[in-house]
């Protein structure tokens, strides 16, 4: 019996010290070894982190939204007050900490947050990611490509959401935003809408001048309306990354007998088609003005979100459309 006991003491004493040596696995506690990982982000750079993020700091709104999206809660975005009034398909939670401009983040107040990671965009400057990476670490994520914008929204999501442990979130949030467009897509095609062209843009007042931003082919918005079986009018074409053109009132006129659609915000300069142009004779000539064919979307709709954001769109132009 004591043989016994003694072998069996043995035994125990052999696991523990072979656990102490890590030759058994224990569960891994926050911010070991174990729990660690490492992403791949835009740039090809490999950032280590000790585990999923909890405490992230977000530059732009697109990966804000994001971060919302997916049940993490930023304790640091740039320009609350605009993400506020620009982006309301993800809400922020009422104690987040703003950062200062999404150009221009505030180092001082990014480190205050202590952020396991920072979430930058490829519009940030080199150097200003190379200063956060001081004060913790950084992943990017490409902000727009106009080879792919819906893959690229996509690919962000699954990104951001590796770096947070989130990835039953993402697949829920992509296969909503699928299924959104599909439906949309059925809805248009039962209201005979299919194949309708659409152009859409948004614009800004200076004086008595209005110009107008075309979101052409290439566009997150014309990649969008192209899954949801219409077809972009414009014929301009866009820059590489976000598929954004430009012109003005008389450009309008190449658009002949379309439908069109535009976002503004009255938080930021009002609306420049119906207010600043509503005297304007070339406008009030356009086709689809004199048909009533032209749509103001909702104000917090943003434009280059992720999807739900992409979400939004699609029910207000749907319904802007059928109605």
């Amino acid at each position: 019996m004591i043989r016994h006991r003694i072998a069996a003491a043995l035994a125990v004493a052999t696991v523990l010290a072979l656990t102490g040596c890590g030759t058994t696995e224990a569960p891994a506690a926050n911010g070991s070894a174990a729990s660690a990982l490492t992403i791949t982000d835009a740039r090809g750079e490999k950032v280590k982190l000790d585990g999923p993020a909890k405490r992230v700091v977000g530059t732009e709104w697109g990966v804000v939204e994001t971060l919302v999206s997916l049940g993490v809660d930023p304790v640091g975005v740039a320009d609350v007050k605009g993400y506020t009034a620009y982006d309301t398909a993800a809400p922020l939670p009422k104690d987040v900490k703003d950062i200062g401009t999404r150009g221009e983040p505030s180092l001082d107040t990014v480190a205050a947050l202590k952020p396991d990671l920072i979430v930058a965009t490829t519009d940030l400057t080199d150097s200003a990611i190379a200063q956060l990476e001081k004060v913790g670490p950084v992943i990017v994520v490409r902000s727009a490509d106009a080879s792919k914008q819906i893959d690229q929204m996509i690919e962000n999501t699954e990104l951001i959401a590796e770096a947070t442990g989130t990835e039953s979130q993402a697949k829920t949030e992509i296969e909503a935003f699928k299924k959104t467009v599909s439906d949309g897509k059925a809805k248009l095609e039962a209201a005979g809408l299919g194949g309708t062209p659409l152009a859409f843009a948004d614009g800004w007042q200076e004086g008595n001048q209005v110009s107008v931003r075309p979101y052409v082919t290439g566009s997150l918005i014309a990649d969008i309306n192209t899954e949801l079986g219409l077809t972009d009018p414009w014929k301009l074409e866009g820059d590489k990354a976000y598929g954004l053109a430009a012109t003005d009132v008389e450009g309008l006129t190449k658009l002949g007998d379309v439908r069109f659609a535009y976002i503004a915000n009255d938080s930021d300069g009002g609306d420049p088609f119906a207010d600043g142009l509503k005297d304007n004779a070339v406008w009030k000539s356009l086709p689809f003005v004199q048909k009533g064919t032209v749509y103001r979307l909702p104000d917090g709709i943003w434009m280059f979100g992720g999807t739900a954001s992409a979400q939004q769109y699609v029910d207000a132009i749907v319904k802007a459309l059928t109605n």
